[in-house]
Formats: C-alpha cells, sequence, structure tokens
C-alpha cells in the first residue's frame, strides 16, 4: 500500500510513464517518455475522474517528454532518443489546444542536432534548451510566440568556449560536455541549470542580449548534475531564495543519492548555499546507490513556502522552506511501483490553482493527490 503523510490520493490514471506533467486551469498535459506515446490531454475538472481528451504520438527515434501550455497553447519538445527517422528533426512542437479533445499543430520550431531538453513558457516567450548548429552541447535560447506560427528567436546565450563555429576553443577537455538543462524565469532574470557545469544566473532585462551575472558549481565535489534552479517570489527571511535541485543520474562518479540546496541570492552576484534537504533515511552512511534514489524535480509552480518535489524512487516529498536556513519535510506520499516494476520513480510533479498535486512516474501512472497543507 503506498504510504502517505498529510497527502491523500484522490485520484489515478493509468497512462504511460512521463518525464514531465503540467496544469492549465482545468486540463493536465502530460509528456511522455517512450514513442509512440507522445503527449496526453486529460480533463482534471473532476479530478477523481481524470479523463483522457486526446493523445498525440510520436515516431521511433524521438522523444516529447516534456510539456508545457499557456494561453491556449502547448509547447512539447523533440529531441532525439535513437537513430529512426531523421527526417522528423528535433525542436518543438506548437499546438492550439483551445480544444484540448482535438490538438492541432500550428507549426514545427526546427533546430539542428538532438532538438531541445526540457523548457519553460509563459504565454509569450519560450526559455528553451536547444542543439543548435555550431555550437558544442545545448545552450540557452528565447523564442518569441506573439505569433506562435511564426516563432522568432528573440535571444541566445551560451557558455564561452560552446560557440566551436565561432572559433571559440572547448575548454571542458574529458569532463562532461555543457548542456543547458533549462531557464526559469523571474522577473528580468534567468535562472538557467547547465547539469554538470552548475548553474547560472542570466539578466535578460535586454532580451536580444542576456549578460551573466552569476555562476556557481558544486562539481565535481558533488558528482551530480544541476538539473533545476527554481527562483522563490518575494522574500523568506527576508533574503532572496533559490532552490536547486540535483538530478540524480549520470553521476561523475559513484556517490550517494542526489539532494536540494537552498541558496541566498540576495546578493546576486555571490550565490550562497545555506542549507541543503534530503529525504531522511536514504543516505545512512554516504554509500554510492543505485541511480534514481534521489532528488529529481520540484514543482516549477510556487504560491508559498511549501514545494512539492518528485524525488525518484522516494515519491513526492513536501518540504516546506518558509526557514530557508532549516528546510524540513511536512508531507509525503511514497506510491506503489507500479506493475512489472522494482521500485517507483517519480519524476515530475506540478500543482493546480486548487491546490492539487499530480505526480507522473516515469514507467508508468499519474497520481492525484490532496494536502490541507496547501488548499
Amino acid at each position: 500500500m503506498a504510504a502517505t503523510k498529510n497527502t491523500e490520493l484522490i485520484g489515478h490514471l493509468d497512462c504511460p510513464g512521463g518525464g514531465q506533467v503540467w496544469s492549465d486551469a482545468t486540463t493536465l498535459y502530460i509528456g511522455h517518455m517512450t514513442p509512440p506515446y507522445g503527449t496526453t490531454i486529460v480533463d482534471i475538472a473532476d479530478p477523481r475522474h481524470p479523463r483522457i481528451l486526446s493523445q498525440i504520438q510520436i515516431p521511433p527515434g524521438w522523444h516529447s517528454h516534456k510539456v508545457r501550455a499557456a494561453n491556449g497553447i502547448m509547447i512539447v519538445n523533440h529531441e532525439r532518443i535513437g537513430k529512426e527517422n531523421p527526417e522528423f528533426g528535433g525542436g518543438l512542437g506548437i499546438y492550439d489546444v483551445r480544444d484540448g479533445s482535438r490538438p492541432k499543430l500550428i507549426t514545427k520550431w526546427k533546430t539542428a542536432g538532438a532538438g531541445v531538453h526540457r523548457f519553460s513558457f509563459d504565454g509569450r516567450y519560450a526559455y528553451i534548451s536547444p542543439s543548435v548548429e555550431g555550437y558544442v552541447g545545448r545552450i540557452v535560447m528565447i523564442l518569441d510566440l506573439a505569433d506562435p506560427s511564426k516563432p522568432v528567436e528573440a535571444g541566445r546565450w551560451w557558455i564561452p568556449g560552446q560557440h566551436a563555429a565561432g572559433g571559440e576553443e572547448y575548454r571542458w577537455g574529458d569532463a562532461p560536455e555543457p548542456l543547458c538543462h533549462h531557464p526559469l524565469r523571474l522577473g528580468d532574470r534567468l535562472y538557467v541549470s547547465y547539469w554538470h557545469a552548475g548553474f547560472f544566473i542570466l539578466d535578460i532585462s535586454d532580451l536580444a542580449h542576456p549578460r551573466m551575472v552569476a555562476h556557481r558549481n558544486t562539481g565535481p565535489g558533488f558528482s551530480h548534475p544541476t538539473h533545476t534552479c527554481l527562483p522563490i517570489p518575494g522574500t523568506l527571511k527576508g533574503r532572496r531564495i533559490m532552490v536547486v535541485a540535483d538530478e540524480d543520474v549520470f553521476k561523475l562518479r559513484p556517490a550517494p543519492p542526489s539532494f536540494a540546496w537552498i541558496y541566498d541570492v540576495t546578493y546576486e552576484p555571490e550565490p550562497t548555499p545555506i542549507a541543503t534537504f534530503q529525504v531522511d533515511g536514504i543516505d545512512r552512511d554516504g554509500a554510492p546507490q543505485p541511480p534514481m534514489t534521489g532528488c529529481h524535480q520540484p514543482s516549477e509552480r510556487v504560491t508559498g513556502s511549501i514545494i512539492p518535489f518528485a524525488w525518484f524512487a522516494n515519491g513526492m516529498r513536501l518540504v516546506d522552506i518558509a526557514n530557508p536556513f532549516a528546510p524540513k519535510e511536512v508531507g509525503s506520499y511514497q506510491p506503489d511501483p507500479p506493475p512489472g516494476y522494482e521500485r517507483a520513480s517519480s519524476n515530475d510533479v506540478t500543482t493546480d490553482e486548487r491546490g492539487l498535486i499530480y505526480v507522473i512516474d516515469r514507467q508508468r501512472g499519474l497520481d492525484i493527490l490532496q494536502s490541507a497543507l496547501l488548499s
């Protein structure tokens, strides 16, 4: 039986495993991990009985495991995961989803190489992580979707050394190549996770010319890649705070499970770690453990001090950062493994305006939770 603390399972949808889940009003969007499953659009007006409205498929060799939606526009990524169907190409699929039962492809924005990984979207601009001709790895790009049928690049940024075609010298030797994971915007700043290159804070007051404000990297001392940099609106204890999630995969060397960092970014040029959070009991002695045991991803929709986290094999965790110097777990949901699997793999989590929590398993299944702490 699933274990709960200050949470209640109120709905479930049996569906292929997903990489991202996102809500917009009473519609839920699921980006799946493995073709032919691309994107599923779900009616959640009655969260106890979620109802599939439509599904979009994707050809072998590619996946569209990330999805965001706003203002009747849905964006999904197209990223290479195999050698089949090279003509499909990487990039973004942009859809009209005003009628979720009949999504209409508006256009496909194409990019070179492997395509786009994770991204965010505010209804006008998409902040993406594409591979681009002439560049090593993945870079930061801002797309203007004022006219979603004709996306226009508004700006780009990269780490010096990535622009091979521009004559920049590669700086990373035998270390992993630099990979923008995804940018998140708050005000005129982009908070950019960059995998094993750490994170960057960019000033985008001039969208066409992003400017670096700060950079930090906890590797190689800590071997996990930086997955998400989540800026917290307002202040906590009078400080400006950013939550940084390291992902428990692709470690530089065998290591204990990854965890989350709390950074003070009040003085932007010098982001300072002031606390960490790890699920109690999963790192008993610092010994290496299998991948996908520890931290993955916080909810990118923040409305207070309690943040839902997807913690891979350890389910969903509610972490209260009201005191950012001492984050604490106040709720949890530990799902049973999907049939045929040994462990759960809670991959992504989001909330909606009702305070409901949506957790997608990387392998199979969506769980819908409620908690008095978020209502």
